[in-house]
């Protein structure tokens, strides 16, 4: 069960400001939704919701990751997703999960009751452009996530998923949050394999590769140094930079 979260910052000052959801909303809109939301704290390994049961909120994620996974009847279950910071949680309009959401770190959402932030909606534009705009983007990603299950080899899906990480840490302003030469891994090796389509063998060799060719450095087991940006990028197998701004 999620807990409440200690107070965080107004929305003017919140760390996901540039990217969420409100990313495009003037300062009565923010307002409105300063008003309505709420904070809640879920625990590594906590599940969020689950396929099929009622969604009755909607969420943006402030601080930490998730997953998202379908299983099949089998039993067998996939990762085909991760959720991070600024990310989306829930549709308008939907009234059930479509996936098993389960937190993979300490989780902080900013959330907001479905049916009357549905109801907001109506009056705040600029929010649903953001909504639709995201949307799309999801739906280029997953094209993306299609070629490199598909066609990537080992060394170019583990290089494209620390791209995809550094990527989510830049501002659309080209600023930069954080260290953008520190990556620290929002997962484990374990579920990198498994999102990747690959054994945690082989995760633990390419990484060990990409250090000796001097692409990455390692410090400790989830924190990934990157001295050339360009150099990574290279390995991600891709024709363009993706928009990367370094």
């Amino acid at each position: 069960m999620a807990i409440a979260s200690a107070t965080l910052p107004e929305c003017s000052e919140c760390p996901i400001r540039h990217r969420a959801v409100c990313a495009r909303c003037e300062p009565d809109e923010l307002e409105a939704l300063n008003r309505v939301k709420f904070y809640r704290t879920y625990h590594a390994g906590q599940t969020i919701a689950i396929r099929g049961e009622p969604l009755e909120t909607v969420a943006s994620i402030v601080r930490g990751t998730a997953t998202l996974t379908r299983s099949i009847e089998d039993g067998r279950t996939q990762l085909v997703g991760l959720l991070l910071p600024s990310d989306f949680i829930g549709r308008p309009g939907r009234a059930e999960a479509q996936y098993d959401i389960t937190a993979v770190s300490e989780l902080t959402l900013c959330c907001f009751h479905r049916r009357p932030f549905e109801e907001l909606l109506t009056e705040m534009p600029h929010v649903r452009e953001r909504l639709l705009e995201m949307a799309l983007d999801e739906l280029d990603a997953a094209r993306d996530w299609m070629l490199l299950l598909g066609r990537k080899t080992a060394r170019e899906r583990i290089a494209s998923l620390l791209a995809l990480i550094v990527k989510r840490s830049i501002r659309p302003d080209g600023g930069v949050l954080g260290d953008k030469g520190r990556v620290e891994l929002p997962i484990t090796r374990e579920t990198m394999a498994n999102y990747l389509g690959l054994t945690i063998e082989t995760v633990s060799r390419q990484l060990t590769r990409l250090r000796k060719d001097g692409i990455i450095q390692l410090d400790g087991k989830r924190t990934i140094l990157i001295p050339d940006f360009g150099a990574l990028l290279a390995e991600t197998g891709d024709d363009d930079d993706g928009g990367f701004i370094f």
